[in-house]
């Protein structure tokens, strides 16, 4: 029930959305050559939101090994042999 409330709404609120098209690549990537700033912009704009997801689990990771890692944790295991049979 809630998913295909998910899905409705999600298909009756889309907006367009406006993507970088194959021109403006080819005018970004043009632009460096001819010593144009704002490619360059773009360029470090995208790696900058490449680079802060990995960057935020890479934090999130850390910390949380950090706080529930255990030291000295008896096992409490018995000394008999496992028989898988």
């Amino acid at each position: 029930m809630v998913f295909s409330w998910c899905v409705a709404l999600t298909v009756a609120i889309t907006q367009p959305a406006a993507a970088q098209c194959a021109m403006c690549s080819a005018t970004a990537e043009a632009g460096v050559k001819d010593g144009n700033t704002e490619a360059n912009g773009l360029n470090k704009g995208i790696l900058y939101l490449l680079a802060a997801p990995y960057i935020a689990v890479s934090v999130v990771g850390y910390i949380w090994y950090k706080k529930y890692r255990r030291k000295d944790v008896d096992m409490n295991m018995r000394d008999e042999k496992f028989h898988m049979n």
